[in-house]
């Protein structure tokens, strides 16, 4: 590796990025969205009136902690906002005199998929309170009024424009939302309560979300035909009947981590703009007047979508940019334009754009492999590649801005990150092929794109090493433990060690994934212990490090440091870096530039060693 340190990005800087925008709302002409800091995490509510923007003063940051990953942290009306705060009271504020008012104290509960009523003076939102999730509403003086409780878990609610209806999705446990989970649409009587309550399953099962009205008519998503779609849903003798729209063969939404995700909006004057995913790249469509058009090319992912007047608003992303919000005139021809974003710093450099991969089906392979390829801009060698799986693992890499991956091709490593089996964005039978083979599915995809990579000569096949984050940590771990790939070294971010342990310590939401993911234990977990890194520590033959939060509620403190201690009871090298405030994802810089300069000390010192 040959390289200036002049104009490198230091870790900082890659870790710093710029502000994050999520979670876009429309209400009295007027924009909101929330914004989290680069520095320390810190969630903050924006509103934009066409002229300029603003902060709103909230008094605290906004977090949502529903099922340990949020969504739908507030809600608004043209004269209020609602909002869960970081320590998960409910707040709002009048929006005229600026005055903020406690509505719900209540340590025991968590919140999230915060909806307004267009017809009454409350707020519909799901609540988590000892173990136990219901859909309630809460009026603006805080009393609460539980309007169903049937499931398990629920995903963000939906509220006809006339406040005469209301749609919501739900599951039950073992299941997660994106396997198998149900709509239900109910009438509102004059006082709010649910009536005629109609619930359905998608035909033959399947996962049904992000439901929305379009004036009296609801529209869900659906992947019952292998593909998350657009469907109408109506009622017909009291039964939910589903109309597909005309679409691709691509799914239009992602997995529904996290409450109150809007991949598609009505337009006005009819039609629909969507988002759809191809081969792990987002595109945006505007459906108006029998014409399918894609807009705003240039961006490769959208997130939020909402409406205002003529106006479509979006979190966009692009590999070269940070987060965006993008406007776009409906009906004048206008090319999308940025409203909000920020420089990035890459040093003076330039960016390295990353190579959609894909791997064809055929022969021992069933299913075609897609992955994302950064290499460095002018390599002297062939250079050491970090081969990253992400996270859930029902997530996915997306083409979009990724400084640290900058940060290791300025410093001559080349990154792949691999959507491998079970990765959102390629369809419903991909997705669940990963059913009781994680492990091994997943493991034998980040090899398969090694090995295609090292045929290629793009990487060096003797300068391999394996990174994850969470779940991704696991899949880093039994990638190791095979020791005929001969990897340099491995880093595991809060991964998971051992399975049946964390399926008694994990939270509720991810209580029955493990047995998905893993097959029934069996009896004393004897069918998982082949698949336990921390019960195959003795086959990990190459150095690894390790990063923990002290108050992880996901993935418990316990796993890191049992696997930490079974790998050094074993003669093998293993280092922990411990923070002690962060949680499952760590937040604050100084966090997260730790991270990465501990890992450019311990990776490059493994690619010295071996070239």
């Amino acid at each position: 590796m040959s390289f200036s340190e002049s104009n490198l990005i230091s870790a900082r800087e890659a870790c710093a990025g710029a502000r994050q925008y999520a979670e876009l709302r429309v209400s009295g002409g007027m924009l909101f969205w929330l914004a989290t800091e680069p520095e320390d995490g810190f969630v903050s509510l924006w509103r934009y009136d066409g002229r300029r923007s603003e902060r709103l003063n909230t008094g605290n940051s906004i977090r949502s902690r529903l099922n340990g990953y949020g969504g739908g942290a507030y809600a608004v009306t043209p004269e209020s906002v609602c909002w869960v705060s970081e320590d998960q009271c409910l707040w709002s504020m009048n929006l005229e005199s600026r005055q903020r008012q406690l509505l719900v104290r209540d340590p025991d509960s968590t919140w999230g998929g915060l909806t307004p009523d267009p017809l009454r003076p409350r707020w519909i939102a799901v609540r988590e309170k000892r173990g136990e999730q219901d859909l309630v509403a809460v009026d603006f003086l805080g009393r609460l009024t539980v309007l169903d409780d049937q499931f398990d878990f629920y995903g963000a609610p939906a509220i006809c424009p006339d406040g005469q209806q209301i749609a919501w999705t739900g599951w039950f446990s073992p299941h997660m939302p994106w396997d198998q989970s149900w709509v239900c649409l109910a009438e509102l009587e004059s006082s709010g309560k649910p009536v005629k309550v109609a619930k359905a399953e998608p035909p033959g099962g399947g996962s049904v979300q992000q439901p929305q009205f379009v004036a009296q008519s609801l529209w869900v998503v659906s992947d019952h035909g292998d593909w998350w779609q657009p469907y109408r849903v109506v009622r017909q003798e009291g039964e939910l009947h589903w109309l597909p729209a005309l679409s691709s063969n691509t799914d239009h939404a992602n997995a529904p981590w996290q409450l109150g995700e809007k991949h598609a909006c009505p337009l006005p004057g009819g039609g629909w703009a969507r988002v759809r995913y191809r081969q792990g790249i987002g595109e945006l469509w505007l459906e108006q007047k029998g014409e399918i058009r894609q807009v705003a090319s240039a961006y490769t992912d959208f997130r939020d979508l909402v409406v205002s007047g003529d106006d479509l608003y979006c979190v966009a992303r692009r590999p070269d940019l940070s987060d965006t919000i993008l406007r776009l005139n409906l009906f004048a021809g206008q090319q999308a334009q940025p409203l909000f974003s920020a420089p990035v710093a890459l040093g003076g450099n330039s960016c390295v754009w990353p190579e959609s991969i894909v791997l064809p089906s055929g022969g021992e392979h069933p299913r075609a492999l897609q992955g994302f390829l950064y290499l460095p801009e002018q390599p002297v060698e062939k250079p050491p590649l970090i081969l990253i799986a992400h996270g859930g693992p029902t997530s996915a890499a997306y083409a979009t801005f990724n400084p640290q991956a900058q940060f290791w091709c300025q410093r001559g490593f080349a990154v792949a990150e691999v959507n491998y089996t079970g990765s959102t964005g390629f369809g419903r039978e991909f997705r669940q092929a990963l059913a009781g083979q994680w492990g091994e599915a997943d493991v034998a995809d980040m090899f398969r794109m090694k090995d295609a990579l090292s045929d290629a000569g793009l990487v060096d096949p003797n300068r391999v090493f394996v990174q994850g984050r969470s779940s991704g940590g696991y899949t880093a771990l039994m990638s190791a433990i095979q020791p005929e790939q001969r990897l340099s070294g491995l880093a595991s971010l809060y991964g998971v060690t051992d399975p049946l342990t964390l399926k008694a310590a994990t939270h509720r939401f991810e209580s029955g994934y493990l047995d998905w993911l893993l097959g029934e234990p069996g009896p004393k977990g004897h069918r998982w212990q082949a698949r336990t890194p921390a019960r195959l520590a003795r086959q990990i033959v190459c150095p690894a490090l390790f990063f923990q939060g002290g108050r992880d509620r996901v993935v418990v403190p316990e796993q890191t440091l049992s696997m930490v201690k079974a790998l050094k009871e074993t003669g093998q090298y293993a280092e922990l870096v411990w923070f002690d405030e962060e949680e499952h994802g760590f937040r604050t810089l100084e966090s997260q530039a730790k991270v990465l300069d501990t890992l450019w000390q311990f990776y490059s010192g493994l690619a010295r060693r071996k070239r």
